[in-house]
């Protein structure tokens, strides 16, 4: 019995196609479109000389991309993740970079391996929509642990904004300038907005409810309450962004306490496969005496299935909700 080196293979395309379709998206966008760039992406379109109901039009547009796109079948699992990570690829350029990374796999699979023709075709497809969610989904989980980082300094410098005697759209403008990718660009399309006469409170809201933030839902009913019955909103934030900061290191503390459980469950998932993978390095023929026993291959299934639930077992039980 020797080492099969398909699934080697395989593992090695799907990382390469998530690879290529970082590359893809930078080429197409500019490394301003990267969440690392020093200047925020709407300051950058402006000191371009682009005007700025332009720009707002071109940030909203990519923004809402995949709001509508929802209610397509199979799609709508990825459209949640590529609207909070403002993904500028349009639905219909996603899916049809899903096709084309899935031929390209196809190709690299008859190239590289002897699997039949009817396992390509699935492994293929497989790894154009695995890559491709796999990416979105990282890019939406950085974007927004930014934005939770970044929000407690957001909303401190708007109070020292507001005591300083700036209207509450001005301090929205300063934060926009001031602070870095994500939230700075998030916030100037806020800004923008209400210079075009949309209820600053509407603008947060919708904000609030595309990204799915807890944090955020807080920021828009403050606001919004303000407006109505009126009252010192610089103190309220500020007792908003005191709340967002425990929050925050609350989670960061959970998140510290439950890291050891957290790789316990990988390991002790992962200990297996790489056991088995030094046991066919170093002793190729050692299944040989029981690679054809009735009772090999569902034991190899009851193991998988072991594996598996041990991985979702740890993940309930870390999966702590601040």
């Amino acid at each position: 019995m020797t080492l099969p080196i398909e699934p080697i293979i395989y593992l090695s395309i799907f990382i390469g196609v998530v690879v290529l379709v970082e590359g893809i998206y930078l080429v197409a966008f500019g490394k301003s479109i990267s969440l690392n760039a020093k200047v925020n992406r709407r300051l950058e379109m402006l000191d371009k000389g682009k005007g700025r109901e332009e720009v707002l039009e071109k940030l909203r547009k990519e923004m809402n991309l995949h709001g509508d796109t929802r209610q397509v079948p199979l799609y709508s699992l990825l459209a949640d993740r590529a609207e909070k990570a403002a993904i500028a690829f349009s639905p219909a350029q996603l899916m049809g970079l899903m096709a084309g990374l899935a031929f390209v796999a196809f190709v690299v699979l008859t190239v590289g391996t002897q699997t039949q023709l009817m396992l390509r075709i699935p492994a293929a497809i497989g790894i154009g929509i695995g890559g491709v969610f796999v990416w979105v989904n990282h890019k939406a989980k950085k974007r927004l642990a930014m934005i939770e980082e970044q929000l407690p300094d957001a909303v401190e410098l708007m109070v020292r904004s507001l005591r300083v005697g700036h209207p509450f759209s001005s301090a929205i403008s300063i934060v926009a300038k001031e602070v870095e990718d994500p939230i700075a660009t998030e916030f100037g399309i806020i800004a923008d907005e209400a210079a075009y006469g949309r209820d600053m409170g509407e603008a947060l809201t919708h904000m609030a409810e595309r990204l799915g933030m807890q944090d955020l839902r807080f920021l828009a009913v403050a606001v919004s309450i303000q407006q109505q019955s009126g009252g010192n909103l610089a103190e309220i934030l500020m007792g908003l962004a005191k709340v967002i900061r425990a929050r925050f290191r609350l989670f960061r503390r959970v998140k510290a306490i439950t890291a050891e459980a957290q790789w316990s469950g990988k390991f002790l998932s992962g200990f297996p496969v790489g056991a088995l993978i030094v046991i066919q390095l170093t002793d190729p023929n050692y299944y040989d005496d029981v690679l054809d026993h009735p009772w090999f291959i569902p034991a190899c299934v009851l193991v998988a299935g072991f594996l598996v639930a041990n991985l979702v077992v740890m993940r309930m039980l870390v999966n702590i909700k601040v």
